[in-house]
């Protein structure tokens, strides 16, 4: 769902921008037409139906939503709608892991009887069962979301197998230089733009050759993608990989 043309012929673009400069009777403009856009992020992470009035589900992704308009940058090369459905279910993700940590035996599917179970340990292995297969659909909604950004840099999951560095060392190096690129605005900034490596820059920020940074330079963005988005299951694989 997209508003073409509100507020006196106002592009969608525009009226972030001035959501951002702080116009807040736009700002409120937005959360109230986008509500059935949020409904729909929201439903498709839970897997049923979102009622707004009632699913504590929907102020998370209205808050993210929020949060969406006031962060969105155009240069990052994707749509603000796409960026929103990604923030709305991120933050709906968090919030049932958050949830789950706090009482993690809260919801069980309704195929699963409890009462009818006398075995703790049979309890407890259903309920284990449970939150597998929900870690499983949100990892499989994030995969989905990561190589529809993998796109925007003409590179696919299958390619990343095949040009990923096979020796430990090597890989471990190609993930730092992806955190120094990510977390150097200018350097950022280049990639979000030219959808490429600032190889002769970012060779004054590494010691690595320039034919590693080339060699590597497919898994190199992989990994910058992963840093930029709000992969949280996939950033899993990545914790304490390439940390100096």
């Amino acid at each position: 769902m997209e508003i073409s043309e509100p507020l006196g012929g106002i592009s969608l673009e525009e009226m972030i921008i001035s959501a951002q400069q702080g116009d807040g009777s736009i700002q409120n403009f937005l959360l109230r037409s986008y509500q059935p856009f949020i409904a729909t992020c929201v439903s498709e992470v839970c897997k049923r139906f979102i009622d707004p009035k009632k699913d504590d589900e929907f102020s998370i992704g209205l808050w993210a939503f929020n949060e969406a308009i006031l962060s969105y940058a155009p240069e990052r090369g994707c749509s603000f709608l796409s960026f929103a459905k990604l923030v709305v279910k991120r933050k709906v993700i968090d919030y049932i892991r958050y949830i789950k940590r706090k009482q993690p035996f809260f919801s069980l599917d309704e195929t699963y009887d409890a009462e009818q179970m006398e075995n703790p340990r049979e309890i407890a292995a259903v309920k284990k069962k449970y939150a597998q297969e929900q870690d499983w659909i949100h990892l499989k909604e994030e995969l989905s979301d990561y190589k529809e950004s993998l796109g925007k840099y003409k590179l696919t999951l299958a390619e990343l197998t095949k040009t990923a560095p096979k020796h430990r060392d090597a890989r471990e190096s190609a993930v730092y230089t992806a955190r120094i690129l990510y977390n150097d605005p200018a350097l950022r900034t280049y990639v979000y733009r030219k959808k490429k490596l600032p190889i002769k820059d970012l060779l004054k920020k590494v010691n690595v050759s320039k034919k590693t940074l080339e060699r590597n330079r497919k898994f190199i963005l992989a990994v910058f993608v992963v840093f930029d988005g709000d992969y949280e299951y996939i950033r899993e694989y990545l914790k304490g990989v390439g940390e100096r």
